[in-house]
């Protein structure tokens, strides 16, 4: 198949001309529960995961983020549903990681707390790497020890176990991700806001440094705007989208030329 290039149809058909294992990395947001209008398109979702248990390498990810709409007072619960079948597909739940909203749209209800997050599902086919994010230690002591006492765990006595463990001034990041959405925050482009449900470009760099390397192929079978094609360029990797709307495919267009643009000015 040709890489770099967004193919303007149903993913099952792309993913058909796929050989098996070849995939370095899947980053997507598919449409869910219907909380956003795709020009009526919906998609077959167990035959998509089974098809991308296929495709993924062996010790290669896939990352599913997704929510869950509330319908007559009560939670989906599309996202577990969705987890647990790619479970059933071979797949292993490597992690369930979430992506936090810093200023979230104040919508939820009377009797219940405003919606601020969603899921990124980590499945993993055998054991991955990880390129861990290391980023400055929030809870810094005020003195100069370079060791101190926490407690890691009990016996079975209940009696706290302590062990001396460094102070680092930088830790591996945590699997709750932060960003600030809308108001131009999202995309650096003025492209991307003609979709209606981007997700930040940098939530999607962090998971394309954290679970691949230079050279390797990206696949978005939900790839709307572009922003995982976009963000595979600017960190050079390869990639393959998957879109069904012509007018998406449009968007994704404009801002893949936009990357080759800024990376052709790198050098």
């Amino acid at each position: 198949m040709e890489t770099n290039k967004v193919y303007n149809e149903n993913c099952l058909d792309t993913m058909k001309r796929m050989s098996d294992e070849s995939i370095d990395l899947v980053i997507t947001s598919p449409p869910y529960d219907d909380l956003r209008n795709y020009h009526g398109y919906s998609f077959d979702f167990k035959s998509v995961a089974k098809e991308l248990f296929r495709i993924i390498k062996k010790d290669s990810v896939v990352v599913w983020i997704v929510g869950d709409s509330t319908v007559k007072g009560s939670e989906t619960g599309t996202s577990f549903k969705q987890a647990l079948y790619f479970m059933e597909c071979g797949f292993n739940l490597h992690d369930t990681m979430i992506y936090h909203k810093d200023n979230p749209v104040p919508v939820g209800g009377k009797n219940r707390y405003y919606q601020a997050f969603e899921y990124m599902f980590v499945f993993s086919k055998g054991k991955p790497k990880l390129n861990p994010i290391i980023v400055p230690r929030r809870n810094k002591w005020n003195d100069k020890r370079t060791v101190r006492h926490r407690a890691v765990s009990r016996d079975k006595d209940g009696e706290f176990v302590k062990k001396e463990v460094p102070i680092k001034e930088n830790v591996k990041k945590t699997n709750v991700w932060n960003y600030v959405v809308s108001g131009g925050s999202s995309s650096t482009d003025k492209f991307a806001s003609k979709h209606p449900a981007i997700f930040p470009e940098r939530l999607v760099v962090d998971h394309i440094v954290s679970w691949s390397d230079e050279g390797d192929l990206l696949y978005d079978p939900f790839i709307g705007s572009g922003t995982t094609a976009k963000m595979a360029l600017l960190n050079f990797r390869n990639f393959i989208g998957s879109e069904i709307s012509s007018e998406y495919c449009d968007i994704a267009q404009d801002r893949i030329k936009l990357a080759y643009s800024s990376r052709d000015t790198m050098f």
